[in-house]
């Protein structure tokens, strides 16, 4: 679009009008050699990045940035920050080394501050207080359990004062609408209020693309892949034989519960109105290869790694269901045991589960009308399965439903009891500089290509800017995968896979990695997330200094050498122990 075009369309005044030259640098934006900075317009939010999307990679680019003296813009479409720890409501899923390595230092800060926040805030009991690794919930599926919430209070903890001070803007219930780009260069942003119904242009010589979906690769022309790979594209052991845009990972909208069966020895119920769907979802049995169990609503489902179907169990006291794991337990939020008698009525649990998995329907590549329905059909799946747990799920003494179960609207901070967003698992990808394939950090296939009968380490990657782990696990897919989950080894993150091929000013800091569909499955993850999103403002950082493009960055050996001694100087680790 015409720069002058692309102002003009965007209305003039409001916050805007009154905060953007304040905003700007009080010296000129430094801009890499043969670039031409924009000229300033009264409707314009300018500084030296702007970051999109204030999900976890987000706040690490933003807050790597801000560290290193840059000016940063960051926005986001909802009224928390945090993206899948806050607003899709997911406590974080991390290996198990999490405590001492594999992850940034500002990443353990923040889940250091997490537990000093529960600490300062909250009335527990003297033992959970003085553990050395606090979980507030206990949850079966991670070492930090705890409230969306108290994520957002912490991440704002940590921009607060680059926003006094004005070094740090963040213009919240905004989304990007569009982009202003000449040739391989983004040189402007415009964004929508959901507030106001306003709309700003955001400038800078660099931006991040840290949105859930990857928005911004389509908006600035910049390459992108999404949905499988070919096996003939990519040699990877676990690709099709065909490749698939539309063939992409389920997506969930969560929601936290709790179990009140009866106050002051009065019996209660919470349960709420048939959902519209409800007979569509109750009878639902997935289509996918290889088979589902059964039923979705169901205490039961596909073993990821074997595929055969595998019980699981119920019981909202937490108490044990044999040998099947306890749902209510493998997410939980509160233990209320944890904390002074009397403080909880119940624990509290999200429900990110099998049983809502959303796979009919995509989100990424849709109109905004066919997102609106998926979404819109992701919560009428989550509230069925609500539904089906208060009146129809099977109890140990072989009654059905659990009536005092709740909802918890307020722990996910919306009047429907839904997230925020849906928990997004795959996004549109960059076309990388390099990308990362299975048989690099794929256990088997890694076994296959180093001729060892099993692999016990990934590659490595010389231009490594962090570490991270997980399983490669993918859920069933809206083109009828069944799971496809399996071991990884712990990994380097390389940093060709942060670099479009073309674009020179623009780089991904969430799921929009160089990556393929299967090695997304262990690149997703929350710590992950933030040491991309941390490691993509170093370098925006960097390049500022150097004044050379970020590709220049692993172009050249000396400047590598030094870019890598920098993040290590700062606490980014970019290879695992011997």
């Amino acid at each position: 679009m015409n720069r002058r075009n692309f102002i003009e369309t965007v209305a003039v005044g409001g916050l805007a009008a009154a905060t953007s030259s304040s905003f700007s640098p009080s010296t000129p934006v430094q801009t890499p050699a043969g670039w031409s900075a924009p000229a300033k317009r009264s409707n314009e939010f300018s500084a030296d990045v702007v970051v999109a999307g204030g999900g976890l990679g987000g706040c690490a680019a933003a807050l790597a940035a801000l560290r290193n003296h840059l000016r940063v813009i960051l926005t986001e479409e909802t009224d928390w920050i945090g993206g899948q720890i806050s607003q899709q409501g997911v406590p974080p899923d991390e290996h198990q080394w999490i405590e001492t390595h594999g992850a940034t230092q500002l990443y353990r800060t923040f889940r250091t501050a997490v537990r000093d926040y529960y600490i300062r805030n909250y009335p527990l009991t003297d033992e959970a207080r003085n553990r050395k690794h606090l979980n507030p919930g206990d949850g079966a599926v991670s070492r930090l359990c705890h409230e969306p919430r108290v994520a957002v209070a912490v991440l704002q903890d940590m921009l607060a004062p680059y926003q006094s001070s004005q070094q740090l803007i963040v213009l919240l219930e905004h989304k990007i609408t569009g982009a202003d780009t000449s040739g391989d260069r983004v040189r402007a942003l415009k964004a929508l209020s959901y507030r106001s119904g306003k709309e700003v242009v955001l400038t800078a010589p660099y931006f991040v693309d840290a949105t859930e979906l990857g928005d911004l690769l389509p908006l600035t022309g910049t390459e992108f892949v999404t949905g499988t790979e070919s096996k003939k594209e990519t040699g990877e052991l676990h690709a099709p034989e065909k490749a698939d845009p539309n063939n992409q990972q389920s997506f969930t909208v969560c929601f936290a519960m709790d179990y009140v069966p009866e106050i002051n020895q009065k019996k209660t119920e919470h349960r709420i109105e048939k959902p519209k769907d409800y007979a569509f979802w109750q009878k639902l049995v997935p289509k996918l290869t290889p088979a589902w169990s059964g039923k979705l609503l169901d205490l039961s489902y596909s073993n990821p790694s074997t595929l055969e179907p595998k019980k699981l169990g119920f019981h909202p006291e937490g108490i044990a269901t044999g040998s099947a794991l306890n749902l209510w337990n493998y997410r939980r939020l509160i233990n209320k045991n944890n904390f002074k008698s009397g403080t909880y009525l119940s624990d509290i649990t999200v429900v990110n589960w099998p049983q809502n998995d959303y796979f009919l329907g995509n989100l990424v590549g849709v109109s905004e009308k066919e997102f609106k329905k998926h979404v819109d059909g992701g919560k009428q799946l989550s509230l069925s399965l609500f539904y089906w747990l208060q009146t129809e799920a099977p109890r140990p003494d072989g009654g059905q439903g659990w009536p005092g179960l709740r909802l918890r609207p307020d722990i996910m901070g919306t009047e429907d009891g839904m997230a925020k967003y849906p928990y997004v698992r795959e996004s549109r990808r960059i076309k990388a500089v390099f990308t990362v394939l299975e048989e690099h950090v794929g256990a088997a296939n890694r076994a296959l290509i180093t001729g060892q009968k099993t692999g016990n380490t990934a590659a490595e990657f010389y231009d490594s800017v962090g570490t991270g782990y997980y399983h490669i696990d993918l859920h069933p897919s809206s083109r009828g995968n069944n799971y496809i989950d399996f071991g990884s080894l712990p990994f380097q993150i390389p940093l060709g896979a942060l670099l479009p091929q073309r674009m020179e000013n623009l780089l991904p800091a969430n799921k929009n990695i160089g990556t393929t569909h299967i090695t997304n499955g262990c690149y997703r993850l929350h710590p992950v997330e933030w040491s991309i999103g941390e490691a993509v403002g170093q370098l925006v950082a960097f390049s500022h200094r150097k004044n050379v493009i970020p590709r220049a960055v692993r172009a050249q050996k000396p400047l590598l050498e030094e870019f890598q001694k920098q993040v290590r100087s700062q606490g980014i680790e970019t290879d695992w122990p011997k």
